[in-house]
């Protein structure tokens, strides 16, 4: 799957990844919910690095298309409110 980190870049995961990506999703979506910004945020940067680590980057000069986008590490709660899906950022 390719995943876009909107202002960075796309990178390439094997599914087998995306259940620690869900796990840090569900703790991103109960942040979101009870309003704990800074747990928010923190949980945003380890989802982000978790794609970036196991994740193979694609060159800056491809445009594949995204199967996934993910927000910016500076992004807002409001901002990622907005992006959600029942699921949250990540289907699954």
């Amino acid at each position: 799957m390719i995943v876009r980190i909107m202002g960075e870049g796309q990178w390439t995961l094997a599914d087998s990844h995306f259940v620690e990506l869900n796990r840090l999703d569900d703790e991103l979506l109960a942040e979101m919910e009870s309003g704990d910004e800074d747990g928010f945020h923190r949980t945003l940067g380890a989802l982000l690095d978790a794609v970036r680590r196991l994740g193979d980057p694609l060159p800056d000069d491809a445009l594949e298309p995204s199967e996934l986008i993910l927000p910016a590490p500076e992004a807002s709660l409001d901002e990622v409110r907005e992006m959600l899906s029942d699921d949250g950022l990540i289907p699954g």
